[in-house]
């Protein structure tokens, strides 16, 4: 699907937890997740941890729209 909307002429960016997956079904821009039920979140954290996870992942899925890219990408995030 994702193929589809940027041949539309629409840049999108891949939040998935699964990388290999992404690539392999030709997402350009790819932002790594932390896990399949929780893909933005950890409900092991506080909620301000989780407040601050999210806002970063979320950033960095901004400026990837952002970025000029010549090949598959996928941008780094903090751990």
């Amino acid at each position: 699907m994702v193929k589809e909307i940027e041949k539309a002429g629409i840049t999108i960016v891949q939040m998935a937890n699964l990388i290999p997956v992404a690539k392999t079904v030709g997402s350009n821009r790819m932002v790594p997740t932390i896990s399949i039920p929780y893909p933005l979140g950890d409900p092991s954290t506080s909620k301000e941890e989780q407040w601050k996870l999210r806002y970063h992942r979320v950033g960095v899925a901004l400026e990837a729209l952002e970025t000029d890219i010549e090949e598959q990408t996928v941008f780094k995030v903090k751990i």
